[in-house]
């Protein structure tokens, strides 16, 4: 049985149990939030791992791509990616590859990963497509669902699947005066397929098929949004929104199937409109887990969009969104390396932190506060185990001219708090 199933049975799971215990919460609160389809526990069944939660109440969680080109491809690189995420601090990583030997990779991953592990399984049923020089129009809706029950097998915890770009969502988005059409790669790949043939979106018209595979290995759908914004200008239109809906009918079909499902969202966003999105997808999804790349609040980040994405994904957690994908220095420009991953996951991991102390969470609070006072009294070794990146800011301590002292270079002797303790002494403040 799924964790839903378990949930709605009112039974507790050993994956409820490690969820609660890493959120401080009981095992019964995380279980009433999962059979109402407000958190989900991504885990196959045949991928052992200790279990984490997406959601409504949880701590917002950050996942890291990860994946070969068809230019690029380098199984040890891709596993020295992984562990970088891992060691940053990511919660779940994604297999994006496209390029080199894919069930080889995808198995490694798996194989070698701690944490929850997804996919977009149409990736690699194209990819076989165009290898036997076929065109993408060719691929048949068996081929899709097999390599969807392919990685369901193998232990894959949770697939993206575009199952809104349909014929209905296609023709709103063709009245759409966007910048750019679309930006997903899963999402223009049905929607070629689709206009080509003709025909209804595979995923869509037998949903139920998807939905019996999602079941029996307990495999989380990640509903992708396939016609997301890719510029400021395309935000909330009508083929944003429309698909949106479908989204929102499609999950509560998963939820009554007893599929745990979430939901992914934008995309580019100008940051007044971040908040209203979380809040209008809550109500469309009956408040399944939002699942937001980025959002990224300006088009112009080339290099850093890293940042620009930490800013709209600050915003984006403060209003609900429970899960952040993170964006590296290199997005929109070149496959990134290790150290973009891991910069990737340090500023999401930020990002997340902010929005979970403005959704109130008692052990984002509780860090914060353990940081402040340790800063106080000069303590360094706390300092560095809670902040973001330990390594980073105890090698950047080291360097410094007065590290044998306890202030910094910047203020030395005119170190603000030991001014404030001459000025004032104990019973001064009492």
């Amino acid at each position: 049985m799924t964790q839903l199933e378990e949930a709605k049975k009112g039974r507790i799971t050993e994956a409820m149990r490690q969820v609660a215990e890493a959120e401080g919460l009981s095992a019964e609160t995380v279980r009433e939030r999962v059979a109402k389809g407000r958190v989900v526990i991504p885990r196959n069944i045949n991928h052992p791992f200790v279990a984490r939660g997406i959601g409504e109440g949880l701590t917002t969680k950050v996942n890291a791509n990860l994946g070969t080109s068809p230019s690029h491809f380098d199984i040890k690189e891709e596993l020295k990616k992984l562990d970088a995420a891992i060691h940053a601090g990511a919660d779940a990583v994604m297999d994006l590859s496209t390029g080199g030997k894919l069930d080889r990779i995808l198995k490694a991953i798996l194989r070698h990963s701690t944490v929850m592990v997804g996919t977009v399984p149409i990736y690699k049923t194209v990819s076989k497509v165009l290898s036997e020089n076929r065109k993408v129009y060719d691929m048949t809706a068996d081929e899709i669902f097999d390599e969807i029950e392919a990685q369901a097998v193998l232990g894959v915890d949770f697939v993206t699947v575009h199952c809104g770009v349909t014929r209905s969502s296609l023709k709103v988005l063709q009245g759409c005066d966007r910048v750019m059409g679309i930006v997903s790669r899963g999402g223009s790949l049905l929607a070629e397929w689709s206009v080509k043939n003709e025909a209804e979106n595979p995923l869509y018209e037998s949903y139920d098929r998807l939905l019996e595979i999602a079941r029996t290995y307990d495999v989380t759908l990640s509903l992708g949004d396939g016609l997301r914004p890719g510029s400021i200008f395309d935000a909330e239109d009508s083929a944003q929104i429309s698909e949106m809906i479908i989204l929102g009918e499609l999950a509560e079909r998963a939820r009554h199937a007893g599929v745990q499902v979430m939901i992914e969202g934008p995309g580019h966003v100008p940051l007044g409109r971040i908040a209203g999105d979380m809040r209008l997808q809550k109500r469309v999804c009956g408040g399944a887990p939002y699942y937001v790349l980025g959002p990224l609040p300006t088009d112009i980040g080339a290099g850093y969009d890293h940042i620009t994405a930490a800013i709209g994904g600050a915003i984006a957690a403060a209003s609900g969104a429970d899960f952040l994908c993170y964006v590296t220095p290199a997005e929109h420009l070149t496959l990134p390396g290790v150290q973009e991953v891991k910069e990737g996951v340090i500023a999401s991991k930020i990002a997340a932190h902010i929005g979970d102390l403005e959704k109130g969470v008692a052990s984002a609070w509780e860090r914060d506060r353990k940081m402040s006072e340790a800063r106080n009294r000069f303590d360094w070794k706390t300092m560095f185990a809670l902040s973001v990146d330990p390594d980073k800011a105890k090698k950047m301590r080291q360097a410094s001219e007065d590290k044998d002292r306890d202030v910094c270079t910047m203020c030395g002797d005119f170190c603000a708090l030991k001014t404030y303790a001459r000025a004032f002494d104990e019973d001064e403040l009492l």
